[in-house]
């Protein structure tokens, strides 16, 4: 169930600055006594009140009966009893919190504050229309009447703010507990042994996500990697694991979905590292990779994808391993001085990727074909019937860029 809309922001901020302005309210400069006036007819225009409400008011159409009765009519006899005691001292007599704890069950109810205010606006039409009644009877002035019109509807804004905090006040801590359990979601999915099917599904339905298809995890780094989810659509469940934001990302392939990730990422100016899409069982595993693939990303801003560098995480998995790797294989060229080195594993590394295309060779490297043929003479010389082989050439590619990584590109 989603959380409700208290109702539109401009109609709270007004009711809440009205509650701010109590000191302005008209009722308090009325003559005090027309409380002794207006009070013996309370309890009468109390049930008036109670009845217009439940008849007209959809979502109150029921008896009033159970702790909703009693709420209700508490509500509408300590407003009035309230109202008139003002008036009756002329000026601030203590209230009880009844009208913020009707805002706030109108939200654990999961309704908007609509029918709530409605409520309030029936029943100070029918106060009005009564007790100006009684006060034309009792002979008042047609001026007090007025200011009395003018002070019932504005005691009945007051009431209105005041539930309108209490409302708002329920649905922030509705939403902080909801953002706790997904966080606590985020754990249960990305941890190792992935949890049992009931758990996981238990655990979703406690943080209102529904369990996809698929997903990615995505590691967030960088100063202000905690800004990156807020720029993210709501589907989009994180948490704090040690000092890496992680975030579960439904449908990560779906359409649009990757530039949402790499807009947010740019915005916050963070690094990123974007895991593989896999079942929600594999959640883990995921975020494994979206870690490794962090540590690729050196910019900031930057995202880099574990799919899209699934050979530089190979190699990074094991780096004194791939660097033993790459010793062993380049060994023929560990005797040459440093700049002959350099050539034969640069033009290596282009007649490999060339497939020995030795014109192709000769232009990439800018040099004539007759230095790229000696060049590649002197390769034999070294490698032998490994120049031949196409699995030894694999190994040696990858050598190759083991190297090059090691000693910085150079």
């Amino acid at each position: 169930m989603q959380l409700s809309p208290i109702v539109g922001t401009s109609v709270v901020a007004e009711l809440i600055e009205n509650l701010q302005k109590v000191d302005e309210q008209p009722w308090r400069r009325l003559p005090p006594e027309i409380a002794s006036v207006l009070r013996p007819a309370s309890p009468e225009v109390a049930e008036e009140m109670l009845r217009a409400v439940i008849t007209t008011v959809p979502a109150y159409a029921r008896p009033l009966e159970g702790d909703f009765g009693e709420g209700i009519r508490a509500g509408v006899r300590q407003a009035l009893d309230h109202f008139l005691a003002e008036i009756a001292a002329a000026g601030e007599v203590p209230r009880p919190d009844v009208y913020r704890a009707l805002g706030q069950g109108e939200m654990q109810a999961g309704r908007s504050l609509d029918s709530l205010l409605s409520a309030y606006r029936i029943g100070a039409r029918i106060a009005w229309r009564r007790f100006s009644e009684i006060g034309v009877e009792r002979g008042l002035d047609p001026q007090t009447l007025f200011e009395l019109a003018e002070s019932i509807f504005a005691y009945i804004d007051l009431l209105s703010a005041e539930s309108a905090q209490g409302h708002a006040a329920a649905q922030s801590a509705a939403a902080g507990e909801q953002e706790l359990r997904r966080r606590r979601l985020v754990r249960i999915l990305v941890r190792d042994p992935p949890p049992d099917p009931d758990s996981a599904a238990a655990a979703a339905a406690e943080a209102r996500w529904e369990l996809p298809r698929s997903l990615a995890a995505v590691a967030i780094g960088g100063e202000h990697r905690q800004l990156v989810a807020a720029r993210l659509p709501a589907d989009v469940i994180a948490e704090t694991i040690g000092d890496t934001v992680c975030l579960l990302m439904p449908d990560p392939d779906g359409p649009g979905r990757r530039s949402e990730l790499e807009r947010a990422v740019r915005l916050a100016q963070a690094r990123a590292g974007l895991g593989t899409t896999v079942g929600w069982q594999q959640a883990g595993l995921s975020l494994a990779r979206a870690r490794a693939a962090l540590v690729l990303a050196t910019r900031t801003p930057e995202l880099v994808s574990a799919r899209d560098n699934a050979g530089r995480l190979l190699l990074a998995a094991d780096p004194e391993l791939a660097a033993e790797l790459a010793a062993d294989r380049l060994a023929p060229l560990r005797e040459l001085s440093l700049g002959s080195r350099r050539r034969l594993s640069e033009t290596l590394s282009v007649w490999l990727a060339e497939q020995g295309r030795l014109v192709r060779v000769a232009e990439r490297l800018g040099v004539h074909p007759q230095t790229a043929r000696y060049r590649l003479g002197r390769l034999r010389e070294l490698f032998g019937a490994e120049l031949d082989d196409p699995e030894a050439r694999f190994w040696l590619a990858l050598a190759l860029r083991v190297d090059r990584q090691s000693s910085g590109g150079r």
